[in-house]
């Protein structure tokens, strides 16, 4: 009798294979245009050095993404990851670069990402920290933390002529709808495809708005070929490097709770001990590339978990696909060119549907802790408070230390340390009941959650 493949093992035909990869890159294609952009204008690099970094973090990316959809060598989650540039760790790079040098920076990337492997072999072992309350407080404060700057993005920046303009507002919102459109209508693999066909439709109706120009796209070189170093030889500086460093924890916690969630979505049963560790190290090669290319960290994405979730196609030669064609995107300039046409609220609008995806799948993991038990309760409001704070009132911090910003005005990891510390004190610290015992089982703090 032959074996059953599990679904995430599954092969589909190479004409799906290839839909399902584009939907997963046009998600995330905003976010390494956008980082190399932010990094090129915040420091007045030249257009050359801007192409340069778009070609690498396609690149980068694309080979993180199949490191984790293969996990060769034990490197990687053998899940549908994809790969992108983290938001904090940019804003965190550009501090470093202004306070110090751009070389500097990128040695604090390479430091940063030989510290996940010196501390990884101990977080594997703090797992338990981590139960749903942890991981759902974390998914929600993502989602929030994402649309609030997609909601940005779309909106512009208050105080300048275009800020609310309704054309830009009825294209974000459009596209929203006729994604949601296309799910209620579309049978089978259409309905699947929902996502992209909403970006596509979204760019086809800026198109026809004047909104979006594609005269641009087959100017210039077709090949474009990433260079190593391409700011020289990084400068290597301990003190400049701890908040990146800092943050990489943070960024292991987050890589937790993705693929605790992934694990769950794609209903793949394993051992979060041993598929967490190799998310985490899937991450830290990727990384140190992405150093030795000129890039921040990158790391795995939420981005396409609400993908995942959304198009029920568990596949991880999908994101390999996808890995491929950022791969391909990275070589071939006018394609990159191409996904940088497509205006920003038509990719806000659909971001913004991905990441409240993510939401509802924080609130749904909240829903299986046991929040009659007032610990959790006020674990996570607090969680929520100090997480929520940073993000709703930007610059709330800004009078404190410099190194203390960092920390405390990024909601994100604000509200994990919070949710992780107070779980900590209310389910680990002293002896423990057999009510205590009890509670940590409902809530699953006693071990990693596992897949269902």
């Amino acid at each position: 009798m032959p074996e059953t493949r599990h679904a995430v093992d599954e092969i589909l035909p190479a004409r799906k294979l290839l839909l399902f990869g584009v939907q997963h890159v046009l998600v995330m294609a905003a976010s390494p245009i956008t980082a190399a952009f932010l990094v090129s204008r915040a420091l007045d690099l030249p257009a050359d050095v801007t192409v340069h970094l778009i070609s690498a973090t396609f690149l980068v990316c694309g080979f993180g993404t199949l490191l984790q959809s293969f996990g060769p060598f034990g490197v990687g989650a053998r899940l549908p990851f994809i790969m992108v540039p983290g938001g904090a760790p940019i804003a965190i790079f550009l501090t470093i670069a202004r306070q110090t040098s751009i070389q500097t920076a990128i040695g604090a990337v390479l430091i940063t990402a030989l510290f996940y492997f010196l501390v990884l072999p101990l977080f594997a072992r703090c797992l338990r920290f981590f139960p749903r309350l942890v991981i759902g407080t974390m998914l929600l404060l993502v989602a929030v933390n994402l649309v609030s700057i997609y909601g940005g993005i779309i909106a512009g920046r208050p105080g300048t002529p275009g800020f609310g303009d309704p054309a830009t507002l009825g294209l974000a919102l459009g596209t929203i709808l006729i994604t949601v459109l296309f799910v209620r209508l579309l049978p089978g693999t259409l309905g699947q495809l929902s996502v992209l066909l909403g970006l596509l439709t979204g760019a086809a109706l800026a198109w026809a708005m004047g909104a979006m120009s594609l005269n641009g796209v087959l100017a210039g070189p077709v090949v474009s070929v990433p260079a190593p170093f391409p700011f020289g030889w990084p400068e290597f500086n301990l003190v400049a490097a701890l908040p990146l460093m800092l943050f990489s924890v943070i960024s292991m916690a987050e890589a937790t709770s993705q693929t605790v969630v992934i694990s769950e979505v794609v209903g793949r049963e394993g051992d979060a001990m041993r598929t967490v560790p190799r998310t985490i190290l899937g991450d830290a090669v990727t990384s140190l590339l992405g150093g030795c290319f000129g890039t921040s960290l990158i790391i795995t994405s939420g981005e396409n978990i609400g993908i995942v979730q959304a198009t029920r196609v568990r596949s991880r030669y999908v994101t390999a696909t996808g890995g491929a064609l950022l791969i391909l995107v990275a070589f071939l300039a006018p394609l990159g060119r191409l996904a940088n046409a497509i205006p920003a609220p038509v990719v806000g609008g659909t971001a913004i549907i991905v990441f409240s995806i993510i939401g509802g799948m924080g609130i749904e993991m909240l829903r299986k802790v046991e929040l009659r038990d007032n610990r959790n309760l006020f674990t996570l409001a607090v969680a929520l408070a100090f997480g929520l704070l940073p993000i709703l009132v930007p610059g709330l911090y800004s009078k404190f230390p410099p190194t203390l910003q960092i920390l405390l005005g990024n909601g994100l990891a604000m509200g994990t340390l919070t949710a992780v510390l107070f779980n900590i004190v209310f389910h680990h610290l002293g002896r423990r009941s057999v009510g205590d015992a009890l509670a940590l089982e409902t809530d699953g703090s006693a071990e990693a959650p596992h897949a269902h």
